[in-house]
């Protein structure tokens, strides 16, 4: 005979669980205690229930299979909630368990009480509260099918005194089915998905992360089509590498290769993407959007025809029926723009690049500080990383660096906050990502606003043995939204940060801890970090004024930007 909470942790641990994040509590005492008994789920104590939910994401998306968080009564569970966004719209199979008061004062207003299955309805695809032993199997059954299924989050409830009662005599194991099988369209859409292919000059493909296990067939119907191939950041992973069609990002972080690939086709194919910026998508096009999921179809952009299936087999069948476009001007052209535009991005990471005459003059505009560039950093970072290095992006400029200097080669892997856009979510994303191999290289971009505002569970990678490289481009800036303020004529306000020593606060939490603050330094400390056999955190001081141009700019932004620094000039200098 087990207790309703030794099953659910003998459930967890049959289905590949092997850690569990959060806060201890008094509601969830029989669930850690069992944990506790359990030799099969290492259990990770945080210090913020956001970065356990942060972590069993991250894990959940890594490996396909069940993440795993939990908070206890009231404030503990409602502390989940962003990480659980993140986990929601990223389709990653994540349970999180979280304690309730004693069930005879559940309704009763009491001390911590939070209707749970009301609070979660939103991000949750399920949401129960176990309030007897005889019901509990088929709930847990309920939760995490629901969860791998999606997949997405499902949230079970346990009562503080329901968790520790005896299951029902002869009570069955939890089974747990299952199934996502491969889609196909039908053969007259991709009968006619071919036609407006064939009859089309020009095409360009928009690919994405749903694309990420296409990758021979990707490249094949780019090669048939003569095709440039817009990356979403997510298929940096698996695309970006020895691929001679693809020209880099679109929107914020993009490039110009992008905008000229875009406006050049005649028919958009969209690939395993729900890229979500409508006002960088072109105008006047025939777009074709493939998506194994067809709430997507046409969210975005207007589609004049949707393929619903994964993307393998339907760039298969379409193959078949596509006609060779031997005319590769198109291509040429975004290509030769794309090579271009990384040249010159790449003069930006010399070290020496300020004390030369071009650089003493644009220092005079965009490097006031004399700073180290934040590109120099991202560019050394790519150079020593290992060739399976997991790479954590935090949401902001760090991303933009990310995605031009880092190349995504061998077997590496990236992980972000890319569909909510959450702040604070490379450093426990990396935690849960180390977690699962400790002896993998994983690095985080960090923000120094995101890093401050889930400061305290950098700890978490001490206490647990987590050897993870936490590098903060430190410009005492919300930099994204300096960017955005500029790009709307706003002055910048209200995005200084007052940042402490990060690397003497990392020691003082018992990381090694580097500050970098010239530029010939960075390399050096890049491989010290990398190098150390503990947890790492580089604070490297990184210029705020760094100008990230994206790949079409309109006129509204080129004033807004200009008047802007006008503006900070005269009236608010800043926040100072």
């Amino acid at each position: 005979m087990s207790t309703v909470a030794e099953m659910i942790v003998k459930t967890l641990a049959a289905q590949g669980v092997r850690t569990v994040w959060g806060v201890v509590g008094d509601a969830l005492n029989p669930v850690t205690d069992a944990i506790r008994r359990q030799p099969e789920i290492e259990w990770i104590g945080v210090r913020h229930e956001e970065a356990g939910a942060f972590a069993a994401g991250a894990q959940a998306q890594l490996t396909g299979t069940l993440g795993v968080c939990m908070g206890t009564v009231g404030p503990g569970s409602i502390h989940l909630l962003n990480g659980l966004y993140d986990a929601k719209k990223s389709h990653a199979p994540v349970l999180a368990i979280c304690g309730q008061v004693p069930l005879a004062e559940v309704g009763t207003d009491f001390f911590q009480e939070v209707d749970n299955d009301l609070l979660f309805r939103d991000v949750a695809r399920f949401t129960k509260t176990i309030t007897s032993p005889t019901q509990a199997i088929t709930l847990v059954e309920q939760a995490i099918q629901a969860a791998l299924n999606g997949p997405g989050v499902a949230v079970l409830t346990l009562p503080g005194d329901v968790g520790g009662l005896d299951l029902p005599d002869g009570a069955a194991e939890p089974y747990i089915a299952v199934a996502q099988p491969s889609t196909l369209p039908d053969v007259s859409a991709l009968d006619e998905a071919a036609a407006l292919i064939n009859h089309a000059g020009t095409v360009t493909m928009l690919v994405g992360m749903g694309a990420r296990d296409a990758r021979a067939e990707v490249l094949a119907t780019a090669e048939r089509l003569n095709a440039p191939m817009v990356l979403t950041l997510k298929a940096k992973e698996g695309l970006e590498q020895d691929n001679p069609f693809q020209v880099g990002q679109s929107g914020l972080i993009g490039n110009p290769a992008a905008t000229v690939a875009f406006e050049g086709g005649d028919v958009l194919l969209m690939v395993g993407t729900d890229f979500p910026y409508r006002e960088w998508f072109p105008e006047g096009k025939q777009v074709i959007q493939l998506d194994t999921r067809p709430e997507h179809i046409g969210r975005r952009t207007n589609v004049d025809l949707g393929l619903i299936g994964n993307s393998a087999p339907t760039l298969q069948a379409l193959l078949t029926r596509l006609e060779a476009k031997p005319d590769n001007g198109h291509l040429r052209k975004s290509r030769d723009k794309y090579e271009s535009w990384v040249g010159r991005q790449r003069k930006l990471i010399d070290p020496q690049h300020d004390k030369g005459l071009l650089g003493r003059l644009r220092e005079r505009i965009d490097n006031t500080e004399d700073r180290i560039r934040p590109e120099l950093l991202a560019a050394a970072i790519d150079r020593h990383a290992a060739p399976d290095a997991l790479f954590t992006i935090d949401t902001g400029m760090s991303a933009v660096w990310f995605s031009r200097f880092v190349t995504m080669s061998g077997r590496r892997q990236m992980l972000g906050s890319m569909n909510l856009g959450s702040m604070a979510n490379a450093m426990p994303q990396a935690l849960g990502a180390q977690a699962l191999d400790r002896d993998r290289q994983v690095i985080a971009f960090c923000g120094d606003g995101g890093l401050s505002m889930l400061l305290g569970d950098v700890i978490t990678a001490v206490s647990h043995n987590l050897p993870v490289k936490l590098v903060v481009f430190d410009n005492n800036r919300l930099g994204m939204v300096k960017l955005e303020q500029e790009q709307g004529g706003l002055p910048e306000f209200g995005t200084v940060l007052q940042n402490p020593d990060f690397a003497a606060v990392a020691v003082a939490m018992g990381l090694h801890g580097v500050r970098v603050t010239e530029p010939e330094n960075v390399d050096d400390a890049i491989r010290e970090a990398l190098a150390h056999d503990g947890p790492v955190l580089l604070d490297v001081l990184t210029n705020p004024e760094e100008i990230s141009v994206p790949g079409k700019v309109k006129p509204s932004q080129a004033w807004g930007f200009a008047t802007s620094k006008l503006r900070e000039t005269v009236l608010s200098e800043g926040d100072g």
